[in-house]
């Protein structure tokens, strides 16, 4: 034990460097993967948490008010119900913020969909102008319990008494209107009602949907929605951060786990005779492998313990949506196992890897076998001796050679050193279509800022005059959004009539081509996915007791939704419903408006009658993604680092044998150290154009299918810019080459004789 302790210190010693980059490469990628469980946990649980204390409803439909909603109590499968209640929209207004609402009247606290208090307290009749806002609602309206919100228009005036939590899906500024509990005698003229119906059996969903349309009949619904939905919109952008993070962690962890695997296998071949003598004075091969073995554990076990230590100690401190995410997951029930086995699952891996390596120092035998005089791997190509002889410099010509002369070793050290610039690459493509989101939302599906609603006291030609009056306002589309029932009636999708056949809205279009004519229509990805259809097929669809049948001529980026989104022109729409009049303007600005500038302006001129919001941008959610994805970068770049001192120490051992012959031969000292630096180079060089080879197309294809799986669609990947890859690449090239500089001007100055102890 005692003579392994003093070869572990050596050894440490010799390579403290590349000892402090992996302790700290494996202290990030625990920590990444530690995080990606946080974000996890914080995606789901808080929701779950929520649905199970409030005992939510797996279904929620809106009907007319006439419907006979109560029926649906009796269907097989509905353990209970809420409601039916009666509901009305509104727009609210406070502290110069307005939102869209829907005003849900109850007599008594529901025992299903129950609002969890947050601030505040329930209804009471002897308040009637009370109501209950949902928690998101509340801080778009920057309102508190005590609070008087107003009815632009009239003069009506509610009292906030409560802020409540719910399993519905919540208030989206422009997109979801949010939901206010009142008294039923503030919902005097309900414009319909809601039933949520709890069931026995969640997995029966969308058997309990069709049952509940065949019953009240297509014309009475309205719109449904889903706990699936409803979770699926509280994870949203938190189990994606989780998705990166484990994803760029579990890759990092491989690359790592590589990185150590090379530097061993190339620490063994350069201490072969050392290895000899341990075995000749006594050392078994399990105690030579052991040697190694323990030592990276070590290593790897003081990086796992430091991360451990500090993502709990300062997780929950750290600014925005990671710190948040920690300190909710510190609460969860789970946590005292992921925190342990995180660490341990990372650390049993790099040791597994090393003991791959190590196995082969057990096998060196006690009398080191004298390499051959002339390795037939080493003899000059033709290509390399026609190079010589067309005076091209000799450091070029053997520093190329002598990087790729031996094959299998070569390939290993470029495909290791590859493999964490091929996630750097992806790390980048992610970088670059974040920005693309902002710097070119209109190829991204967000061709419009503003999204603009009007009272009834105006007019559709008085709105559109009003609207194009801005100076900023390039275009005004009219358009309407209804929710329509698909065939076999088990959900309800969004049908948007958008522009009309004169203005065309500009739809951002990733495959297929606009709808110009009669009846056609683009569809986002999650619509296809939903019906199982493509583009070019036809789709029936009823919204109310009207049928529309639309032939799907493109795919569209749509970023709402979930993409469960058709759209046509309102033209199309009209031809069913002569009568139908726009409910909504998107607004087209000027290159370089300011939309929040522009939607005061217009809030302004509108005195009380529209309601403008800025259209949601799918990235404003992921600015946390842009930390992630630079820490990322930084620990992918420390395994690199790592993966390039093996290679240049194997470099420095592999021209030890034949420095006599080089200085033989007539070159001098630095002619020999930038054979060494060439071959460095060489190698970072060929990782570089493997790295872009493969992370490009690895890159597309991971972000479409997020895209896809999203609802999104493809078609959202951006690579990074030629300028960025060839910074990359360059930085690589001259990093490794300065890199290599020093040990192997230090080699090149040594009288080094060929023995035993030269690399085999």
């Amino acid at each position: 034990m005692r003579a392994t302790l003093r070869w572990a210190h050596s050894d440490l010693r010799t390579h403290r460097g590349e000892a402090l980059f992996l302790i700290l490469a494996t202290a990030g990628i625990v920590a990444s993967l530690l995080l990606a469980t946080a974000l996890f946990g914080y995606a789901t649980n808080p929701w779950q948490r929520v649905f199970t204390q409030a005992r939510g409803a797996h279904v929620t439909l809106h009907t007319t008010a006439s419907a006979d909603a109560g029926r649906l109590a009796g269907l097989d499968g509905v353990e209970s119900v809420a409601g039916p209640y009666p509901t009305a929209s509104l727009t609210l207004a406070s502290r110069g913020s307005r939102a869209s609402v829907e005003l849900r009247g109850t007599a008594e606290r529901p025992g299903v969909g129950r609002p969890l208090i947050t601030s505040g307290r329930w209804l009471d009749p002897a308040a009637p102008d009370g109501v209950v806002l949902e928690s998101r609602l509340a801080g778009a309206l920057l309102a508190a319990p005590g609070d008087t919100l107003t009815v632009p228009g009239t003069a009506r005036r509610l009292t906030v008494v409560g802020i409540a939590d719910g399993a519905e899906p919540r208030y989206r500024p422009g997109e979801r209107t949010g939901l206010v509990w009142a008294l039923p005698s503030a919902v005097p003229d309900p414009g319909g009602q809601v039933i949520g119906l709890r069931l026995t059996d969640p997995g029966d969903t969308g058997y309990a949907v069709q049952r509940a349309v065949t019953e009240l009949g297509a014309g009475a619904i309205g719109e449904v929605s889903t706990w699936q939905q409803a979770r699926a919109e509280a994870q949203g952008d938190n189990r994606l951060l989780g998705q990166v993070l484990g994803l760029f962690g579990l890759g990092a962890l491989v690359a790592a786990a590589f990185a150590v695997h090379g530097a061993i296998s190339t620490r063994i071949r350069g201490h072969l005779r050392d290895i000899a003598v341990l075995k000749a004075i006594g050392f078994t091969p399990g105690q030579v492998v052991r040697v190694f073995l323990l030592q990276h554990l070590a290593y790897a076990l003081l990086g796992a313990v430091a991360a451990a230590v500090l993502t709990e100690a300062l997780g929950s401190g750290v600014p925005g949506r990671l710190g948040d995410a920690v300190d909710v997951w510190q609460g969860l029930p789970g946590h005292t196992v992921a925190l342990f086995a995180v660490p341990v699952g990372a650390v049993l891996f790099i040791g597994a890897t090393t003991g791959l390596a190590a196995w082969r120092a057990g096998r060196v035998p006690p009398v080191p076998v004298p390499r051959p005089a002339a390795p037939a791997a080493g003899r000059l190509t033709g290509v390399a001796r026609r190079a010589l002889g067309a005076r091209v410099p000799p450091a070029l010509v053997l520093g190329w050679h002598q990087a790729f002369t031996r094959r299998p070793r070569s390939l290993g050290a470029v495909a290791r050193l590859a493999l964490p610039l091929l996630l750097i690459v992806v790390a980048m493509s992610a970088w670059t279509t974040l920005d693309r989101f902002h710097s070119s939302p209109e190829r991204m599906g967000l061709p419009t800022a503003l999204s603009v609603r009007a009272d009834a006291a105006l007019g559709d030609r008085e709105t559109r005059a009003l609207l194009e009056r801005d100076p900023q306002v390039a275009a005004a589309y009219p358009g309407v959004e209804v929710a329509a029932l698909v065939p076999g009636q088990t959900a309800t999708i969004a049908l948007r009539g958008l522009g009309t056949h004169r203005e065309p809205y500009p739809f951002t279009l990733a495959e297929g081509r606009a709808a110009r004519g009669p009846d056609e229509a683009v569809a986002g990805q999650g619509l296809l996915d939903l019906l199982q259809v493509r583009v070019g097929d036809w789709v029936r669809m009823t919204v109310g007791d009207q049928p529309q049948i639309l032939h799907i001529v493109g795919r569209s980026i749509e970023p709402e939704n979930a993409g469960r989104v058709i759209s046509t022109s309102l033209d199309t729409l009209r031809a069913n419903d002569p009568d139908l009049r726009p409910s909504l303007y998107q607004l087209r600005l000027d290159p370089g408006a300011d939309p929040r500038t522009v939607a005061g302006r217009l809030t302004g001129a509108g005195r009380g009658h529209l309601d403008v919001h800025t259209v949601t941008n799918p990235a404003d959610g992921l600015s946390p993604l842009r930390a992630v994805v630079l820490g990322l970068i930084v620990i992918l770049a420390l395994i690199g680092l790592i993966e390039l001192l093996t290679a240049i120490g194997g470099t420095v051992r592999e021209g030890e044998r034949d420095l006599l012959a080089l200085k033989a031969i007539g070159l001098t000292p630095r002619q020999i150290t930038a054979i060494t630096v060439t071959a460095t180079a060489g190698t970072a060089l060929a990782s570089v154009l493997l790295a872009m080879a493969l992370g490009l197309p690895l890159a597309h294809w991971l972000i479409d299918a997020q895209g896809s799986s999203s609802g999104l669609g493809a078609g959202i990947a951006q690579g990074p810019s030629p300028v960025l890859l060839l910074l990359l690449g360059v930085a690589a090239v001259l990093g490794a080459a300065a890199l290599a500089a020093l040990p192997a001007a230090r080699a090149a100055r040594r009288r080094l004789a060929d023995t035993l102890s030269a690399v085999a």
